[in-house]
This record gives structure tokens, C-alpha cells and sequence, in this order.
């Protein structure tokens, strides 16, 4: 049942990839015909405001498509979820939430909410950091010390 159940979910995974692949794809080829139809919308070459928010915010998009991507593939290469991709991902989408917003139809309230979350996913961001850092050089420290042994020996 464990061979099945590892089977099983490398197929899920894999089709999953797949999947993202081909709606990161499909996205792209939208985004640049949009970008194109945009530039190329008289007056040639200048974008209204409402153009480059459409324009950021879909670039965006697709930037979230490719990290979760990415996220799926160290997945399913270590098993792991890496903490600090997720909290890319969420730093990117609410980003794209922010461009793309419109101040004046939203209530104080929301904005708040949404300073709030992303105070708290720069912090995560940060820490997650810090830890991983700490730890790369806690791991590199003893190997630096042998080397040091070794060539006081010689």
C-alpha cells in the first residue's frame, strides 16, 4: 500500500507540474498579446494608467505561476516545501493585490488588513532567512575549523 500510495503521489505531482507548465505558457503568450494590442492601441507606444496596472498585474501573475511552479518541482525533487518560497509566493500575490487595487473603493479597514499581512509576511520573509542563514553557516563553521586543523598540522 506505501509503494502505491508514493506511486500515486508522483503522479499527482508530476501531472501537477505539467499542468503549471502549461498555464505559465499559456499566460505568457496572453500577457505579450495583451502588452502588444496595448503598445500598439493608439496613441502608439504611451499606456494609460489603467493599461500599466492591467499590464503589472498580469506580470505578476505569471510570477506567482512560475514560483509555485518552482515550489512543486523542490517538492517533488526533496519531498520538502520550502517555507521560504511560500512566503515569496504570498509576499508576490499580495503585491499584485496592492498595484492592482483601487484605493478609492476600498475601505480603511481593508488597508489596514492588508498592511498588516504584509508587515507580518516580511517578518516570516526575514526570519526564515536569518534561520536559514544561521544555519548555512553553523554547517560551514566545523568545516572551516578541520581545514584550519590541517594546515596548522602541516
Amino acid at each position: 500500500m506505501e509503494i502505491l500510495a508514493k506511486y500515486f503521489e508522483k503522479i499527482i505531482i508530476f501531472s501537477l507540474s505539467l499542468m503549471m507548465m502549461l498555464v505559465v505558457l499559456l499566460s505568457t503568450i496572453d500577457f505579450a498579446y495583451i502588452l502588444i494590442i496595448d503598445i500598439l492601441k493608439p496613441p502608439i507606444f504611451l499606456l494609460q494608467i489603467d493599461e500599466l496596472l492591467e499590464i503589472f498585474g498580469f506580470f505578476l501573475l505569471i510570477l506567482i505561476g512560475v514560483e509555485l511552479f518552482e515550489t512543486i518541482r523542490s517538492y517533488l525533487a526533496e519531498h520538502v516545501v520550502h517555507v521560504e518560497v511560500v512566503v515569496e509566493v504570498a509576499l508576490i500575490a499580495i503585491a499584485r493585490k496592492v498595484i492592482i487595487l483601487d484605493v478609492k473603493e476600498v475601505s480603511a479597514v481593508s488597508l489596514l488588513g492588508i498592511a498588516s499581512i504584509i508587515i507580518a509576511l516580511a517578518i516570516a520573509y526575514f526570519v526564515v532567512l536569518y534561520q536559514r542563514r544561521s544555519k548555512d553557516n553553523h554547517q560551514k563553521q566545523p568545516a572551516q575549523e578541520q581545514a584550519s586543523i590541517s594546515t596548522t598540522e602541516k
